[in-house]
Parts: C-alpha cells; sequence; structure tokens
C-alpha cells in the first residue's frame, strides 16, 4: 500500500534528485563560463595580440638584419598579407612600408603618434616597446609595436601597427554560440540522467519488489542486482539472507515437529504409567516402584527438554552470559562421565574416560558441563553397534582439549558445515526414533563462541566422529 503511494512524482526519489543535480550542474557551469568570458575574453585576446606582435618585431628584426634586400622583401611583404598588419621601417630619408591593412599606409592619423612614441623610446633608453591607440573617428583601436634596428648600414626605426578587432561584436557571436552550448548541455544532462538513474533504480526496485514477496514469506526469491558494483552486492547479501531465512524456517518446523514428537512420548509414557499405577499396580510396592521410576525418567527427559528450549530462548534474545571461575577441568570432565557411566551395566555401553593430570581452567563450569554433556549425548545417539564413546582429555602447552569419540556412521561431508547451525540435524542421523531437538550444538557453539575458544569435529562417514573443544590452562586461583 504505501509502495503504491510512492509510485507518483517523488521530490526524494533517486531520479528527482538525479534529474534535479545534473541539470543544476550545467547551469552553474554555464554561469561560470558566461562570467569568466565576459571578464577574460577581452584581455586575453589583447594579450594573445601582444605576445604575437612581439614574435613578428623579433623575426623582422632578424629578417633585415640578416636576409639579403629582395629575400626580406618578399618575407616583410607576405608577413604583413598574411597576419594583417602595417610594417613600416624608416631609415633616414627612405621608408619601407608594407601594408596588409586597407589603405593605412594612406592614412597619416598615426604619425604624431609614432613620432611620440618613438620620442619617449629614445628617452626612456629602452629597445621596443607597445602602445594602444584608439582611432577616435572609427572607434577601432590598434596596437602599434616600435622597436630600433641596429644593421651594418646603421639604425633604423620598425613600425608594427596590429588592429585591435573589435572584442564586442566578438563577444556577441561567443554568447549566441554558448545558448546553442547551454541547450545540448541541458539535453545531454537530461538524457544521461535518465540513463544513469535507470542504470540505479530499476536494480533497486527489483529487489525492492523482491524483497516485499520475501517479506510475504517466499524465501525461494532471488534478488537481482544488475550490472552495478554496489547493487550486486547488496543482491548478493540479500540472498544469502532469503537463504538463511528460508533455511532457519526450515529448520524452525523441523523444530516442531521434533519437539512435538519428544514432548509426545514422554507425555504418553507419563500418562499411561500413572493410569496402570492408578488401576493395577498402586497395591503392589514392587510394581508401583518401577512404574514411579518410568515416571521419573520421563519427567527428566521433559525437564531435560524444558532446559534446552529455554538455552535457545536466550540464545535468540543474546542474553547468554558467564560466570567465569577458576575450576579443575579435570574434575569437572570426570562428573559428565560419571553421570553417563550407568549406561555401562544398564545398556551394555563401553565409555571410556581418559584423563591427564588435574589442571585448572577460567570459565563457566556449568555451561561446559553444558557442552561436554550435549556431545557425550550425540556419541551415545549416533554411536556405533559397538557402543563406544571415548572422552580424552590431552593436555599440550599452555591448553587443554577434550575429545568425545564415537564408532558411529559418522557426518557426511555436506552435513559438516551446517552441524553447528540452530534446529540442524544431520541427514544420517535424521531419525525420528532418536530424540533430539536439533539445538544442542547450536547451544554448545554460542557457549564456546562466548568462552573464545576453537572448538570443532573431524567425522569420516561409516567411521565416526570426534567433538572436542579446548581451553586455556590458568594459574592457580
Amino acid at each position: 500500500m504505501n509502495r503504491e503511494k510512492k509510485q507518483g512524482f517523488d521530490l526524494n526519489s533517486i531520479k528527482t534528485t538525479t534529474l534535479a543535480y545534473f541539470m543544476l550542474f550545467a547551469v552553474v557551469l554555464m554561469i561560470i563560463i558566461w562570467i569568466l568570458q565576459g571578464f577574460i575574453t577581452d584581455k586575453y585576446y589583447e594579450t594573445l595580440r601582444v605576445q604575437e606582435a612581439n614574435r613578428t618585431t623579433v623575426a623582422v628584426k632578424q629578417q633585415f638584419r640578416d636576409a639579403p634586400p629582395d629575400d626580406f622583401d618578399k618575407y616583410a611583404r607576405q608577413t604583413a598579407q598574411t597576419n594583417g598588419i602595417y610594417i613600416r621601417i624608416d631609415g633616414g630619408m627612405d621608408s619601407m612600408i608594407y601594408d596588409g591593412i586597407a589603405n593605412l599606409s594612406k592614412d597619416t592619423r598615426f604619425e604624431s603618434e609614432l613620432t611620440k612614441a618613438m620620442t619617449q623610446l629614445g628617452k626612456q633608453n629602452l629597445e621596443s616597446a607597445n602602445y594602444r591607440i584608439s582611432d577616435k573617428n572609427t572607434g577601432n583601436n590598434y596596437l602599434i609595436s616600435i622597436s630600433k634596428i641596429v644593421s651594418p648600414e646603421g639604425v633604423v626605426n620598425l613600425y608594427i601597427v596590429t588592429p585591435l578587432v573589435p572584442i564586442q561584436s566578438t563577444l556577441s557571436i561567443i554568447r549566441v554560440l554558448m545558448l546553442y552550448v547551454f541547450i545540448i548541455a541541458i539535453g545531454f544532462a537530461l538524457l544521461l540522467s535518465i540513463y544513469l538513474t535507470s542504470k540505479i533504480v530499476r536494480p533497486i526496485e527489483s529487489i525492492t519488489g523482491s524483497a516485499l514477496e520475501l517479506a510475504r514469506g517466499n524465501f525461494n526469491v532471488k534478488f537481482d542486482g544488475g550490472k552495478m558494483t554496489e547493487t550486486n552486492e547488496l543482491a548478493e547479501v540479500l540472498n544469502t539472507a532469503s537463504y538463511e531465512m528460508g533455511k532457519a524456517d526450515f529448520y524452525q518446523r523441523e523444530l516442531v515437529a521434533n519437539v512435538s514428537h519428544d514432548l509426545k512420548t514422554p507425555l504418553t509414557m507419563i500418562k499411561s504409567y500413572a493410569e496402570m499405577i492408578q488401576d493395577i499396580s498402586g497395591d503392589n510396592p514392587e510394581k508401583r516402584n518401577e512404574h514411579l521410576g518410568v515416571i521419573i525418567a520421563e519427567t527428566d527427559r521433559l525437564n531435560k527438554l524444558v532446559s534446552n528450549l529455554m538455552s535457545v530462548s536466550l540464545l535468540q534474545s543474546n542474553t547468554i552470559t558467564l560466570d567465569r571461575k577458576t575450576f579443575d577441568f579435570v574434575e569437572m570432565c570426570q562428573e559428565v562421565y560419571e553421570s553417563v557411566a550407568v549406561l555401562n551395566e544398564q545398556e551394555g555401553y563401553n565409555i571410556v574416560f581418559t584423563p591427564c593430570k588435574p589442571t585448572l581452567v577460567y570459565g563457566d563450569r556449568e555451561r561446559l558441563s553444558q557442552v561436554l554433556h550435549n556431545f557425550v549425548s550425540n556419541a551415545i545417539k549416533y554411536g556405533g553397534e559397538d557402543k563406544y564413546v571415548g572422552i580424552e582429555l590431552k593436555r599440550s602447552g599452555k591448553k587443554v582439549s577434550v575429545h568425545v569419540k564415537d564408532n558411529g556412521m559418522g557426518i557426511p561431508k555436506d552435513d559438516l558445515p551446517h552441524i553447528w547451525d540452530r534446529y540442524y540435524r544431520s541427514s544420517a542421523n535424521h531419525n525420528r526414533e532418536i530424540d533430539g531437538s536439533g539445538i544442542g550444538l547450536s547451544i554448545s557453539k554460542t557457549i564456546l563462541s562466548l568462552h573464545n575458544t576453537n572448538f570443532g569435529v573431524n567425522s569420516d562417514e561409516f567411521i565416526g566422529s570426534d567433538f572436542w573443544f579446548e581451553m586455556p590452562v590458568a594459574k592457580k586461583a
């Protein structure tokens, strides 16, 4: 519903924002260029003309001194015509004039200016100088370069007159061209913004649609990030999240089925044996005690299941805390062994305990005992026909480790990366007749991770498994 409302014009959308910024960029750029050309073009143009006049002056002086008269005459005439300038050389009674400006040689308006400039050049003891003069009649501006040429024949005066084209007409042409450039820039910015926003927005819209499907519970949805690196990375993360959510949903359904089965069996047993005590064995102490023993055992199973479920609740809310103390690790493992050693006599198990010398560790004794109980319970449930379970302690340097081994069916390689996941049960051991909700190893992983210690499993299919964890050796309390 909310998404449908946002399909119209949205000032905060990527499309609108990108378009606005591109337009703003184009407008600001053209304004800057417009301002700069008004202030800079005139000065820049005149600077170029001065540099050009200086280069021409140097070249003419060089040719006058070095080239034969005929070659110089040809060079000067060609230079004047090509560059549109007026060249005049005064020496004694003769003047050499090369007019590249129409009829300027017949115009005597600049005679007084040239005479004054040459007089001032002599007073300042300079070899050359540039003067800018304006024609009041026509409004045209000229640049006059004056220089002295020292040659074997004597000293002559060189005048080069360069017309400065009226810059206003040039600026008018530039402004018209800039107007066209501005229109083209705005159009190009519009097209570019539309293209870029489509490249960005299209995969985002696709991801949003897929996210809505995911929110509706469709965990098989796929996220497509298009060709952009960032949207591709986002799509990959969401695909991973979708996969993990689907997997968690599957495992939760499995948990409900497993817990339902695990609850139903002891409850049925408790009810059946209670009815037997009520109807049959109430007056028979031997039978009554036997039936009460079954009820107590089944109640213990229910209590253990409820405790695991409470641990899962703490796990999900990240509220598991540790009560760390220094304790004897070997003694803790001995207690776990003794709690299950009764199975050796009652059910024919071969549970073997191999201790090491007494070793102190620093951690939560109750939680670590819970982890070891989970490892041993799994070995008992999924052990081989020989019913062997080995609890071995090994001390190496500043580490002590406990290994719980069995000779069962082992764990397939495909299942090994997932056995620590919440609610997961290996496909090789997925048997309704075996008690278990698939949360024991997940709880163990969390407890061991909180202890910041190493743990793992070594397993070969059809050979057996070895679950282990280690703890750093602590100094004496």
